[in-house]
């Protein structure tokens, strides 16, 4: 089943998750000056990259908090926004029941999940120094290749870093607007694409279709995933309220 294209109030905008970026690839940053400190042409030296990035994962936990709360709430701003939109077709009652949506216990969700991804990124480097340097040494390759390797450990954390703010970003609004829908008794939604080159073909297949909450649709790749509930994914639930 398809329905007619028209613009969505929970279209998002790219705003919070380029800030979010922003933030993530400072993270890459230090991680990459943190392996560039040591002399990587001893093996011995790996260790002491791990000890460090896995302090410096320590000591970016209390800012990891910090910024995934700035994040999330400008993501549920947003989410707000889009529900105020749509309200002024709904009757009182359910602008009412939306404003009480139970929102608080997924928001904690997502911080605590969104603060182990952060601090994930210099341990995901330590571990890759680690296995890095047990292959070097498992091979015989020469020593400055496994440090021109393990060198780019920072660009690798700056990809990876970037695959978790358009995932997050997406993901945390997508199930802010299920929460707040199915509070109001929302049991479908349409699902939307951003509707560009970047889309992939499984998704773009599914761009216009009705789904139900609580049945996410297989995808033509295999995935078994709601609209931006995946990684890398940029597609949203457009909500279908029933009394509209």
């Amino acid at each position: 089943m398809t329905v007619k294209r028209k613009r969505s109030p929970f279209e998002k905008s790219a705003r919070v998750e380029r800030q979010y970026s922003s933030a993530l690839r400072g993270v890459a940053r230090e991680v990459g000056r943190i392996v560039a400190r040591f002399d990587l042409s001893e093996p011995l030296y790996s260790v002491l990259v791990r000890q460090a990035l896995e302090k410096y994962a320590d000591l970016l936990r209390p800012w990891a908090r910090v910024t995934a709360s700035r994040i999330l709430s400008a993501i549920n701003a947003q989410d707000e926004q889009a529900w105020a939109t749509q309200s002024r077709e709904m009757s009182r009652a359910l602008q009412k029941e939306i404003k009480s949506a139970p929102t608080g216990e997924a928001m904690r969700r997502f911080l605590d999940e969104n603060v182990l991804l952060i601090t994930s990124l210099p341990l995901e480097a330590a571990l890759r120094v680690h296995k890095l340097t047990l292959e070097g040494l498992a091979d015989s390759r020469r020593a400055s290749d496994i440090a021109a390797e393990i060198l780019r450990t920072g660009e690798v954390t700056k990809s990876r870093a970037m695959l978790i703010a358009r995932t997050e970003v997406a993901r945390t609004a997508s199930g802010l607007a299920m929460v707040r829908a199915a509070h109001i008794g929302c049991t479908h939604y349409v699902w939307r694409t951003s509707r560009d080159g970047d889309v992939r073909p499984s998704h773009r297949e599914m761009e216009g279709k009705v789904i139900a909450f609580n049945d996410p649709p297989t995808l033509s790749d295999g995935a078994k995933t709601h609209a931006g509930q995946i990684f890398n994914c940029r597609c949203y639930p457009e909500i279908i309220v029933p009394d509209m």
